[in-house]
């Protein structure tokens, strides 16, 4: 908004040129974000105290957590409305890539929102069914799938998969691209909701996640910065850094609350689309395979809950103490933080070497 607002006037004040920049916007998006996120958490979370909107403990779970019981949740609302206004005010709204993410956040967030709705203000049980979630997800996903084959995010590369640590290797997939994005939307978004678990950790890694994926769309606009680091060029995926950098700051503000020991929880409302997005975002830009390690803590967890179920389904035995793979580590006796800390520098570590596959094209 702003940028087309105040942008136009640079013809008679000079000053308002900077609005063309990118990382103008990107640092502007970044502290209204962080400025929101903790300025609506306050209210929000007295708001929900007062209709008691809290977290429920489920029976099998580390005993540590018992004392969570009544702590507010439904809090990734706060992260909603803070990253969709910074967004808006800040991106170019006449950008395709921005209004694709904007519907899929906020189709995410609804879901994620109905979801938590049904549970904790209208105590139905476990909230939205399982396969209508899923549903929703996919129908989100197919729209997505059809558009992003018959419009690819780069016109001259169609539907093609890049390798990563390889500079001219791609898969060509056609139609069977849509399964590709089928397998990311549904994956990315339900992940980070299994990662969501321990105070601090999903949010601190999706910043970390942001954080990598915005760079990685500067790089893909950027026809000099692509054309160098030999990255699939995406004319107009840079506005994507602006959105990321909304999300950063959105998720910064909220881990001033959600931190050990939280005030509030993200729920589904936020989990369901945070993940979402930096996977369709991978899809946007062309960079799908490197989510496995951008998202490698995200990954990680969501592979233990398989390995779980089908380990004792198939054997009558565990292979880890519980899932999530965090629980895992706390009944092993570390500590809440102790665990989210690691896992933040076993992400930290994951997109370092994401990033550093840019320079071994």
């Amino acid at each position: 908004m702003f940028y087309h607002l105040f942008y136009p006037l640079h013809q008679y004040v000079f000053v308002f040129n900077v609005f063309q920049y990118i990382t103008f916007r990107l640092a502007g998006a970044i502290l209204t974000s962080l400025f929101l996120s903790l300025l609506l958490t306050p209210p929000i979370v007295r708001k929900l105290k007062k209709h008691k909107v809290s977290q429920t403990i489920k029976e099998f779970t580390p005993p540590g957590h018992l004392q969570k019981a009544g702590t507010p949740t439904m809090g990734g609302i706060i992260i909603l409305l803070s990253l969709v206004i910074s967004s808006i005010l800040w991106a170019r709204l006449d950008n395709r890539f921005v209004l694709i993410i904007l519907f899929s956040t906020i189709w995410l967030g609804l879901l994620g929102f109905g979801d938590d709705y049904l549970k904790l203000v209208k105590k139905k049980g476990h909230g939205l069914a399982a396969k209508y979630k899923l549903f929703g997800q996919l129908v989100l996903a197919v729209i997505l799938g059809i558009y992003l084959c018959t419009f690819p995010p780069n016109p001259g590369l169609g539907n093609v998969l890049g390798i990563p640590f390889f500079k001219e290797v791609t898969i060509y997939l056609g139609w069977f691209y849509l399964f590709l994005v089928l397998l990311v939307v549904v994956g990315s978004s339900n992940a980070v909701n299994l990662t969501d678990g321990l105070d601090g950790l999903a949010v601190g890694c999706i910043l970390l996640a942001a954080f990598s994926y915005a760079l990685l769309a500067y790089i893909a606009g950027h026809a000099r910065f692509s054309a160098y680091l030999l990255v699939f060029p995406v004319p107009g995926s840079g506005e994507l850094t602006v959105f990321l950098g909304a999300m950063m700051g959105a998720a910064l503000g909220f881990l001033w609350y959600n931190t050990y020991p939280a005030e509030v929880f993200m729920g589904d409302t936020g989990a369901l689309f945070l993940g979402g997005t930096i996977g369709i975002i991978s899809l946007l830009i062309k960079q799908e395979l490197l989510l496995v390690l951008i998202g490698g803590i995200f990954v990680v967890e969501a592979l233990s809950v398989i390995i779980q179920v089908i380990s004792f389904k198939l054997r009558g035995k565990r292979v880890f103490r519980m899932t999530p793979l965090h629980h895992h580590f706390e009944l092993a006796g570390w500590s809440e933080p102790k665990v989210v800390v690691r896992f933040w520098i076993v992400a930290i570590i994951l997109s370092l070497i994401a990033l550093g596959t840019l320079k071994l094209r």
